[in-house]
């Protein structure tokens, strides 16, 4: 039998203690300072990576943000770009540069800016792109910004790059969410994609799990344990202000909002057992969509909203089901190894991400969902909770590496793995935000 006190109602990982029951005052908005900051470390050779230089910005002296430096780690942890060191010489956007040079150092694009101080006192951050190759203008953007919205406005910059070279929308001006716990504070965090710039949305006393974004990026819902049980709320990420979602009898965890936003998944044990539920997400009764006499949790829509991806034991172990987004018959869709959890389907409806336990080893895997063909993606012993990036390219998940709970995010070939570190204490449950509207 399944241990209804841990995670989404499933046991995870050793390491994740059992969460208690107690009160909580919970701290809504957001504080002055970001008290949570990371730095990247990339490791892993990628198949294939666009070569791609970055000159200062003329002027980012003014700045508390080194733009190209951002840019750069940003375009690195997405596994298909690889820096060229940069030529001396000041370059901006204004600039005509000879490209002769930089085409023998094999760059195939260039990037050029300036940060200009306003008398409003924003900051003017401005770039050009050039193709090395064809000597190309690729264009630029000038994005006017207060000095908190530095780092978002270099984030925009590695966007536009990765979407003018790869053709695909870039992520980096989206954000994650996670929680920490120290001693006995829990935090649920909102971070750039990147993990920096981390400020918290929840401060409590008591467990806080399973954040999940709504589409859009605007709501945030997760449990919270302050009522000495698992009550469900919606979050507003800019004002702080939230809702309750579900407060039935018994337990309420794991939710999940559909594409559309309308409609929040959900286990519930109002049948006395954990089941998945659907509800309006602006509140109203729950219909009951799983049926069994096992423990059916983790539920998760896929991207055209017509499945539900879920976990139950009623094989007899805890594995990954799909069904119908209405309900109806369950299929199985894992079947290596005796344990497996937390369904995490790509945004583009290729993959599936999930944790299975490989000779008492929690690895994350992913799924190619017309093949069945399942790849392990990491050789570490406690990953958790995988969430894809909205393009489908990266992953982010929490584990344990070197003895020391860390972030990571992966490119979905496993080749590229980036370890934003810098929190303290327990670090779980990472979800990786939408593009935001």
């Amino acid at each position: 039998m399944l241990d209804l006190t841990r995670h989404n109602a499933l046991p995870l990982i050793p390491r994740r203690r059992a969460l208690g029951l107690v009160s909580t005052l919970p701290l809504l908005g957001w504080p002055l300072a970001s008290q949570a900051q990371f730095r990247v470390e990339v490791a892993g050779v990628g198949l294939t990576q666009f070569p791609f230089s970055a000159v200062g910005f003329r002027g980012n002296d003014v700045a508390s943000e080194n733009i190209a430096a951002i840019v750069r780690a940003d375009l690195e942890r997405s596994g298909q770009f690889r820096f060229v060191e940069p030529i001396a010489g000041g370059l901006d956007e204004t600039s005509r540069p000879d490209l002769g040079p930089w085409r023998e150092r094999r760059s195939d694009s260039l990037l050029t800016g300036s940060v200009t101080k306003l008398a409003d006192g924003r900051f003017d951050v401005r770039f050009r792109l050039w193709d090395v190759v064809r000597g190309q203008d690729l264009g630029g953007l000038s994005y006017p910004v207060g000095a908190q919205d530095l780092r978002l406005a270099a984030h925009r910059v590695a966007d536009f790059i990765y979407e003018k070279i790869t053709g695909e929308k870039g992520v980096f001006s989206t954000r994650i969410a996670y929680v920490t716990k120290t001693a006995q504070r829990h935090n649920l965090w909102v971070a750039d994609a990147d993990g920096e710039n981390a400020r918290a949305a929840l401060t409590s006393p008591e467990p806080i799990i399973s954040p999940s974004w709504a589409p859009g990026g605007a709501q945030l819902a997760y449990v919270s344990f302050e009522a000495r049980k698992p009550v469900i709320y919606a979050h507003d990420v800019a004002s702080g202000k939230r809702r309750l979602l579900a407060n039935f009898k018994g337990s309420n965890s794991a939710p999940s909002w559909s594409p559309d936003g309308r409609s929040v998944v959900a286990t519930l044990s109002l049948s006395g057992n954990a089941q998945v539920y659907t509800m309006d997400a602006n509140g109203g009764e729950p219909r009951r969509l799983s049926q069994s006499a096992s423990i059916d949790t983790e539920p998760v829509f896929s991207p055209d909203g017509k499945t539900i991806y879920f976990v139950s034991d009623r094989g007899g172990s805890p594995q990954v089901y799909r069904m119908g987004a209405q309900g109806g018959n369950a299929q199985r869709l894992t079947f290596t190894g005796n344990y497996n959890i937390s369904p995490a389907p790509s945004p583009d409806g290729r993959w599936l991400a999930f944790v299975s336990r490989v000779n008492g080893a929690f690895r994350l895997h992913v799924m190619e969902l017309s093949s069945g063909n399942v790849t392990a993606l990491t050789e570490s012993s406690a990953d958790e909770s995988p969430s894809f990036s909205p393009n489908s390219r990266m992953i982010i998940y929490a584990t344990r590496e070197k003895g020391q709970e860390a972030l990571m995010t992966t490119t979905v070939d496993g080749r590229i793995k980036t370890r934003l570190a810098g929190a303290q204490g327990d670090i779980r449950e990472p979800e990786w935000g939408p593009f935001l509207r």
